[in-house]
């Protein structure tokens, strides 16, 4: 078939509707926030899709997947099979990675595993199998005619007991060995004490297997020395030249010559942070370790270390490690080099080889904390937390990994750790230029084949900033989405029908023509594409436009226009039309033509520099609507979410989420709190609704506990909560549903028989106000909850508040997991714009326009001006142009993304953007003032 056809979709808001879609077409949804777009695309084409898929497997198979329920529609004929690609922020585990989401992580511990070189950490050495046929043809050539010791290195850094010591020098004269060298003084072993050694401190101990000088007639017994030194020493042997500083160091096994340091053969599970191969020991490959912090060890910098400087620590253990480093221990603590600080903090070489060794204050307090009592823990709980783990630096790898390169180390060669740091625009680059050589060289280059083309890919998405180590929990909906999207593409199918929700979220419009250039490849792959879409790009690209409305919630769910982009802009009953024509425009007001920077007080934010940030100063005008744009990766949240705004709520409202590096902030007074609006969700369990997120709820419940049957009766507030006993229906808990198992078939909820799915019992529901019950009031939409609350101050305002940002249509007691994106994200905004404000609150957003139709982008620019029209201060960080146009301020960062950006390239009105060349964002504004 060549379509794929609906008939009598009713799922959620949708009323009966039916329509045609072309299969192998490029085809958008849209329409205003909560009008029916996802609940066609998501719950009815893709959940029908999945359904079908399952009930094709056996019964056996079956039983190990979840039962999928038939969505509410009487038929779907030329379904192919479906893939939905949503805004999920979170992908596996918590240790999942861009690198692992996306494979490419895979083909790199293969290519290090299989082309890499192994370093001793400590000696630089490269960790190779060598024959004793090799070991004297290298001396034979690198030391000829000199005189050599032939050295058995037995034990290195060891620390000897006396007996120890005695007992080991007796097993050598036994077996014949006349001298030794020890911490590099060659005696003979009649000399030796051995208790001399028992010192406490850890010593170097080499037997002289054999003293000569190389000659060509001298191989056989080069050999036989070297044979003797390995088998007396573990697989090591040293020559070391007699009259000069000449050595040579060899193994016979994979592992360091100089040192302990050994390794097994390589394999991909020693790159792994999941693997315990491949994990850091210290931090178990989470790179990070919980641990006492700095400051809360050092009690007062004003002492010396000898008169109380760091606490919890014995002040003679303190000394001595002082001593070993070399440091006054009755010079103030204030006044040591940070390196000396380090050092006593966390531990040196010096320190550790005393006797008890000194590991570093902040070790040894991390040792004690598992032996303190669960109050003496309570007590000191927030002087500890998450930091880096100084062993792995972070990385989470042990020490194999870490010090394994591909390519020449001295050249064009990288380690994991490398590797995993790198932007994938920088990474891909490194991988296309590797050098390697021999067999190496034909396993690399198709390990290479296979990652390359996965990184351009995600390049073409405009993710090239990210890093392959980047958590995939800390990425955006979008960010998360396009990842998975890159993974589609490279999966090569075709005949499938992928069903994505809001691909261009995050994207700056610089990078909205390589994504529809993707989603078009993935068109031509053979493929049905079906998005979920408002950016105006997108809609323009695609080859079929299905616009429903005309409104939101119950005034929605119907299908008003259908076809190409042009038959859509000719329709006159289309909601989306007239903004793609440009015959109607988003709404920008007067607010900006008012705007005076020379009048203005300002919150300056001086010499950011966490992550990617080069020192940023960032000013904001105070009464004003500033908006932060830029490309993604250019260092907005960095700056906004992860700096600014911890450190303004450390200021006003005492948090303590720690924010990233910054030198100072000016005008924080002139505010007297912060309040940020993110993206998380608001609530997946079928008790969270619009009126209990934003409180609402509990004034109604102590409305109708004034209510005189409730007087009379004794019931307070907690009588109307549907979450507890009491007042609630027993039957169904509050839930108003209840859950019927079905063997071999999906569960199946049906309406509650003794409540009618009130949720609450007779007697509760004998309670009214106004001739409603709490049933009834939370059945309301919010427009007719405005008409029944009017004389109800405080629940007007936020009734109010929830209309303004156009959610007028929803109901109280809806279900908050049947929320578009959108409409969640204003119920969000709503509760924390309900709040009081003193005309000094500083609002922080982002991307508020997620899920927003031009229609209700209109309607939130319009509840951002009304707030700072009474004084408060907006900052939004947001991609969409209608919003970016509407601001007083703009600041645009850049100039790229990851390494290359951090920095703010421009910053003014929209009109001034638009004039200066180092915007980034300056084109697309004028493209859009001038469209508009």
């Amino acid at each position: 078939m060549d379509v794929i056809s609906i008939r009598g979709a009713r799922t959620h808001n949708l009323k009966n509707i039916s329509v045609d879609l072309p299969r192998g077409r490029y085809i958008v949804f849209t329409g205003v926030s909560g009008s029916g777009k996802s609940s066609l695309a998501f719950d009815t084409l893709y959940a029908e899709g999945e359904r079908r898929y399952v009930e094709s497997l056996s019964a056996y198979a079956r039983q190990f997947l979840e039962r999928l329920p038939r969505p509410e529609v009487d038929e779907i004929r030329g379904l192919p099979p479906a893939i939905a690609i949503d805004q999920k922020t979170t992908q596996g585990g918590a240790r999942s990675t861009v690198g692992t989401a996306t494979e490419v992580s895979d083909y790199l511990r293969l290519l290090f595993a299989r082309t890499g070189d192994l370093y001793c950490p400590v000696h630089h050495l490269r960790l190779e199998v060598q024959s004793v046929a090799y070991m004297t043809d290298r001396l034979l050539v690198d030391a000829a005619d000199k005189r050599l010791l032939i050295l058995a290195p037995v034990k290195r850094q060891h620390v000897f007991e006396a007996q120890e010591a005695r007992r080991l020098l007796d097993e050598l004269q036994s077996e014949g060995y006349q001298r030794i060298r020890a911490d590099g003084e060659v005696l003979s072993l009649d000399d030796a004490d051995g208790e001399v050694w028992a010192d406490g401190k850890p010593h170097d101990l080499d037997v002289v297997v054999d003293r000569l000088r190389v000659r060509p007639d001298a191989r056989e017994r080069i050999a036989s020395s070297i044979e003797n030194a390995l088998s007396l020493a573990d697989g090591r042997v040293i020559a070391q030249d007699m009259d000069s500083e000449w050595s040579a160091a060899f193994t016979s096994k994979y592992a360091c010559p100089l040192c302990d340091f050994t390794a097994g053969e390589l394999e991909p599970a020693h790159f792994s942070t999941t693997n315990p191969r491949g994990a850091c020991s210290a931090c178990a490959g989470t790179g990070e370790r919980i641990s006492f912090l700095p400051q809360s060890v050092v009690a007062d910098p004003a002492q010396s270390i000898g008169s109380g400087a760091l606490k919890g620590i014995d002040p003679k253990r303190l000394i001595a490690a002082a001593e070993a480093l070399g440091i006054d221990a009755s010079v103030p603590w204030r006044e040591l080099d940070a390196s000396k600080q380090e050092a006593l903090l966390w531990g040196s070489s010096e320190t550790k080889a005393l006797h008890p060794p000194f590991p570093g204050a902040i070790p040894e307090l991390d040792e004690r904390w598992s032996e303190l009592s669960a109050p003496e823990q309570a007590a000191l709980q927030e002087a500890r937390a998450p930091q880096l783990c100084r062993e792995c630096a972070g990385s989470g790898l042990g020490p194999i990994a870490r010090n394994v390169w591909v390519g020449e180390r001295s050249a064009e060669g990288f380690t994991f750790v490398e590797a995993s740091r790198m932007t994938l625009l920088s990474l891909r680059e490194r991988l296309e230029g590797l050098k390697l050589t021999g067999s190496k060289q034909s396993i690399g280059e198709k390990l290479i084949a296979g990652a390359v083309p996965r990184l351009k890919c995600l390049e073409s998405l405009g993710l090239g900033y990210l890093t392959i180590a980047r958590r995939a929990n800390t990425l955006s909906g979008g960010e998360s989405q396009r990842i998975r999207l890159a993974g589609q593409i490279g999966s090569g199918l075709s005949g499938v029908l992928y069903v994505l929700d809001e691909p261009s979220i995050g994207l700056h419009p610089r990078d909205g023509d390589r994504l529809i250039r993707t989603l078009k490849d993935l068109r031509d792959l053979g493929n049905t594409v079906v998005i979920v879409e408002h950016d105006e790009d997108v809609m323009r690209a695609a080859d079929w436009i299905v616009d429903l409305g005309p409104g939101a919630g119950e005034k929605g769910g119907r299908i008003v226009a259908v076809g190409t982009p042009d038959e859509i802009m000719q329709n006159p009953d289309s909601v989306t039309g007239p903004y793609l024509s440009h015959a109607k425009t988003v709404a920008q007001g007067t607010v900006a033509k008012k705007f005076s920077a020379a009048k203005s007080e300002w919150l300056r934010l001086i010499g950011a520099s966490g992550r990617t940030l080069k020192n940023v100063t960032l000013e904001i005008p105070v009464g004003a609507l500033t908006v932060v744009t830029g490309i993604s990766g250019s260092g907005k949240s960095t700056l906004i979410t992860d700096t600014l705004l911890p450190a303004m709520a450390g200021f006003l409202n005492n948090a303590k989420t720690p924010a990233l590096p910054f030198e100072q902030i000016e005008g924080s007074s002139l505010f007297d709190k912060v309040i940020s609006v993110d993206q998380t969700p608001i609530g997946r369990t079928p008790r969270s609704n619009a009126a209990t997120y934003t409180g609402l709820f509990t004034l109604i419940r102590d409305v109708f506990a004034q209510t005189l049957t409730a007087r009379e009766r004794g019931y307070d507030a907690s009588r109307f909560s549907f979450n507890a006993r009491g007042g609630r229906c027993e039957a169904c808990s509050g839930d108003g549903l209840v859950r019927v198992e079905m063997q071999f078939l999906p569960d199946v909820f049906v309406t509650c028989d003794v409540c009618g799915g009130k949720r609450y019992n007779r007697e509760t529901l004998e309670c009214r106000w106004k001739g409603f019950s709490i049933a009834d009031v939370l059945d309301l939409t919010v427009d007719e909850a405005r008409e029944v609350f009017a004389q109800q101050p405080q629940i007007i305002r936020k009734l109010d508040t929830l209309a303004d940002v156009g959610l007028g249509y929803i109901r109280l007691g809806q279900n908050a997991a049947t929320f578009s994106g959108g409409e969640a994200q204003r119920v969000k905004l709503a509760a924390e714009l309900a709040r009081r404000d003193t005309g000094k609150t500083l609002y922080i957003l982002d991307e508020p326009t997620t899920g927003l139709h031009f229609e209700d982008t209109a309607k939130l620019l319009s509840a951002l001006r009304r707030l700072t029209q009474l004084g408060n201060t907006v900052l939004v960080i947001e991609h969409d142009l209608a919003v970016a146009a509407a601001a007083n301020w703009l600041i645009d960062m850049g100039p790229e993304g990851g390494d290359a950006g951090g920095e703010i390239v421009a910053a003014g009105t929209p009109k001034a953007l638009i004039r200066n060349k180092k915007s980034i964002t300056g084109p697309w504004l004028k493209a859009y003032f001038e469209r508009a």
